[in-house]
């Protein structure tokens, strides 16, 4: 079994900034995928990035450019630094940890208004 908490979301102005962490615990097994994903009101959820336990990133479409993904294996830690944040980028973002099973967090709440 594997834990997954997702924290740093909250509310900022469009054009902010924003990092979220997630932390994975438990049964870890290396070689294991991190990503970050997010679903606006309405909307189907949908891959925001990626990053492998050798540092390999996938971006979705709509945040390449502006947000960047990074890890520490050491601390088992996922980050997702947001820049130039826009009131599109608002959604509950979710961090899934892909091993031999995928496990989700809980999901921590984005909001992009001025």
């Amino acid at each position: 079994q594997v834990q997954v908490v997702e924290s740093g979301g909250g509310l900022v102005q469009p054009g902010g900034s924003l990092r979220l962490s997630c932390s994975a615990s438990g049964s870890i097994r290396s070689g294991y995928v991190m990503g970050w994903y997010r679903q606006a009101p309405g909307k189907q959820r949908e891959l925001v990035a990626t990053i492998t336990s050798g540092f390999n990133t996938n971006y979705g479409d709509s945040v390449k450019g502006r947000f960047t993904i990074s890890r520490d294996n050491a601390k088992k830690t996922v980050y997702l630094q947001m820049n130039s944040l826009k009131p599109e980028d608002t959604a509950v973002y979710y961090c899934k940890y892909s091993g031999y099973r995928e496990y989700w967090g809980q999901g921590t709440q984005v909001t992009v208004s001025s």
